[in-house]
Order: C-alpha cells, then structure tokens, then sequence
C-alpha cells in the first residue's frame, strides 16, 4: 500500500480512535456518577458526573450510527391509522431512490422526488419534511450511502455522476414527477434536468423547487464560500482526505471523514451548540430531560455523520465552488457540456432564507437567470424572512410557509383536480403569520 494511502488510514483511525475514547469516557462516569453507594453522600457532584457521562456518551455514540426514519402513522380519513413502509426501488453502490408507501391508500396524483443532500448527513435529516409531504404527496427521496461502506472496487463517484444518479432516477419516475432539491444537490439537480431537456425531453420534471443551494456561491459571501476561496486544492486534498480504516467495508477509500465535516459544522456556531450541551447536562442532573425531548431529538440526528468519497467533495468544491461552472453555465458531464438554457418546460421555484449563513440570499435565486428558456410565468421565487438555513426546509418557517406555498406550486403547474389539493392559507405576498423562528432548534444552522 502507499504510504500516502497508510498515512490516510492510521489519521482515519486515530479520529476514530478519539471518538470512540470519548464515548468510552462517557460511559465510565456515567456508570461511576450513578453508583448506588455515592446515594449515600448527597453531592451535587455525583449527579453531574451521572449526566455529563449520559450526555457525552449518547454524542458521540450517535456519531456513528446511521438513524432509522422511524416515521409515525399517516391518519386516515376514515379513521385508520395507515403504516408507512421504507422501499427501494432504484439500487445504486453510492446511492438508492426508496419510496415512502403508505399502507392501503391508493397513489396519490402529487408525485415528489426529495433530493437530499450529500454533505455530510444522512438523508434522514430531512425526516421532518418527508413527515410534513407525506400527507400530501407520493414521496420518493435519495438515500445516499455511507461512503466508508463502500469497497474500492465499486470505483469512484463525483459531481458528474452524482448528477448522472440524478438523471436516472427522475427519468425513472416519469415526467410527472415534481423535483425538490434541498441545499448542496439544487445545482446538481438543475444540471440532471438540463441533460434530461436534451437527452430526453419527454422524461423532465413537471416543476423543479431549489431550496437553500450554492447554484452560484458568488452571488453572496459566507464563510463556506470564503473558506474555499481561500484553500487551494492541494492545501485541501492534504488537509482534508484520508482513507477509510481497516475497521469498514470501504477500506483504503480515499474519503472527506463526516467526523471531520462535523467538527467544521459545530466550529460555525460553537457558542450556541456549546450552551445546548450544559443546558442538557443540567437537565439530565435535574431529572427533566427525556430520550425523545428536543435535545435529544436534534442531535441524535445531527450528530450522525457519514463519509464522502473524496472525489465527490473535492469536485464539489473546484467546480461547483471555485470555478462555477452551473454558475456560469460551463458544467460538462463526460466531456459533454449542459446547457441549462434548453431547459423550457419546467416550472421553477427558489426559496432562501433571509438569515442563512450557509446558503446565503442570492445563491439559489440565481438559478431563475440561468434557465433562459424558462417563461417568466413558470418562475417563482420566494425569500423567507427571519429564517435560517435548517429553518426553510424542516424549521418553522418550513411548517408554516414555505410547505403550503410548494404544494401550491406544484398544483399550479401541475393541473391536479380540485378534490386533491388541500386547503391551505397564504396572504398576499406568500407570507403567513408567525412566520419567525423562536424555537432554538429551528433557529440552529445545520450546515447540509
């Protein structure tokens, strides 16, 4: 093996090796602070002790485990209570389209693709949208792998067939199929159905909705978009990548860890994750905390990361990042170039959050300009005002606004009989009221 490629391996272990060790640590005073014989000396000590070890044992246990989507019931209108079943029905090495089937309820005439990101997280951080859709909607949504999980032998995986997956699985689905791309795949997803424009006009999407994406980075500065302005691409692939460990199917892997990606998540805003553990520790010390209480519920799904193949997220950064390529329209997929001005008959949304350090305003609004074949009348666009980046896919902005305006979308273009579209409130100028973020959950910016 090379020693670059060993080198990769034992700093991937070493992370591992840290993180297992606090979680070990955790443990250990958990067991030691609820010590039966300590009952007997009443100090305060022992319960934080007791607390701090549950708390930084579940945190770092999360870190490796992939969450269930443990989705409740959908009620019925006749009473019943009908069992969400999780089915793939395109299996790919990196990445499944699994469909959302609501047991005995006919097909609904809303069919929605959610794209969920790969940066990071797994799909399910998107569990409260897919919750908040199904009611509404034959859901469908990317499951994208763990790359550790995958052997070498499977080969690589980049923006350009991340995109090509894209491509796949919305032809598969058909042309009534409504797209909704969340975050980091909104450029990947406008490109996949500018090739379907081309390649297949008769398989693009019905209406394509861009959420919170970097279609062009430049368009307003944060800190993602000044860190990669900064780094070279060497400094990058030196600092960044490492091979997954012998511990997983995918060793030797070269990767970009997720435990790497979660430290630059939590760095962004330390102060306040940093206040969110005390106040669980002392909540856990007092005896009001719960498994499923709003801590524990957010990050038992924050916390839990997944690997990148590193060409996946080097490529993200050098085209999509540095040389805009979607941004200014040069992207080529196998040496062919896209064109998103071919795209003509798909009605497009954006949405942004007024407050997003991630994907700041501007960012995926300029996807509208870019889809110069696209009628004014199919192009809507849609800034939430006081909402955050998770805020405007899964926060409170999500529920009360931006949700009914995408269903209202959607039907526009999409012709549906009356007796299927629910009734929803929207005043003037697409804003509901109590549309601002005071939970502290919603208000966190989860970087995906």
């Amino acid at each position: 093996m090379p020693v670059k490629g060993l080198k990769g391996i034992i700093s991937y272990d070493a992370m591992e090796a840290v993180r297992n060790t606090n979680e070990w640590m955790g443990a250990t005073a958990k067991a030691m602070g609820s010590y039966p014989m300590f009952a007997l000396m009443p100090n305060p000590a022992f319960h934080l002790l007791s607390a701090w070890g549950r708390v930084t044992e579940r945190s770092f246990s999360r870190m490796v485990v992939k969450p269930d989507w443990e989705l409740p019931p959908i009620a019925g209108e006749d009473g019943q209570d009908h069992v969400v079943y999780v089915e793939p029905v395109m299996r790919r090495a990196f990445g499944d389209l699994i469909h959302f089937r609501v047991a005995r309820r006919e097909p609904l005439p809303r069919k929605v693709l959610l794209v969920a990101p790969m940066s990071g997280h797994y799909a399910t951080l998107l569990r409260s949208t897919v919750t908040s859709l199904l009611n509404d909607c034959e859901l469908y949504v990317t499951d994208w792998h763990n790359a550790r999980d995958i052997p070498v032998s499977e080969g690589k995986f980049d923006v350009e067939d991340y995109t090509r997956y894209l491509v796949d699985f919305i032809r598969h689905l058909g042309p009534d199929v409504n797209v909704i791309a969340v975050c980091q795949p909104a450029p990947l997803a406008l490109a996949a159905t500018a090739i379907l424009a081309e390649e297949d006009p008769n398989a693009q999407p019905r209406t394509l909705t861009l959420i919170g994406g970097p279609v062009d980075p430049d368009a307003a500065a944060t800190e993602v978009t000044d860190f990669g302005n900064r780094i070279t691409m060497g400094e990058l692939e030196h600092l960044a990548i490492q091979s997954v460990g012998f511990k997983y199917r995918g060793a030797g892997r070269m990767v970009y860890p997720g435990l790497a990606q979660l430290s630059s998540f939590i760095s962004m805003n330390m102060e306040t994750h940093s206040k969110a553990f005390i106040n669980q520790i002392f909540a856990e010390a007092r005896g009001t905390a719960s498994d499923a209480d709003k801590h524990n519920k957010f990050y038992d799904e924050y916390l839990a990361v997944m690997d990148m193949t590193a060409e996946f997220y080097l490529s993200t950064v050098e085209r999509v990042f540095k040389n805009l390529e979607i941004a200014q329209n040069r992207f080529t997929v196998e040496g062919r170039p896209v064109d998103i001005g071919r795209i003509t008959e798909v009605a497009i949304m954006t949405v942004e959050g007024a407050n997003d350090d991630i994907s700041a305003p501007g960012q995926c609004v300029a996807a509208l300009d870019l889809c110069t074949g696209v009628p004014a009348a199919k192009k809507v666009q849609h800034l939430e005002p006081g909402a955050g980046h998770y805020g405007i896919f899964a926060g409170k902005s999500w529920r009360l606004n931006i949700r009914p305006m995408v269903l209202d979308f959607i039907d526009d273009n999409a012709a549906l009989p009356d007796s299927v579209k629910p009734k929803r409130r929207r005043k003037p100028g697409g804003a509901i009221a109590d549309c601002g973020i005071s939970d502290p959950i919603d208000s966190e910016n989860v970087a995906v």
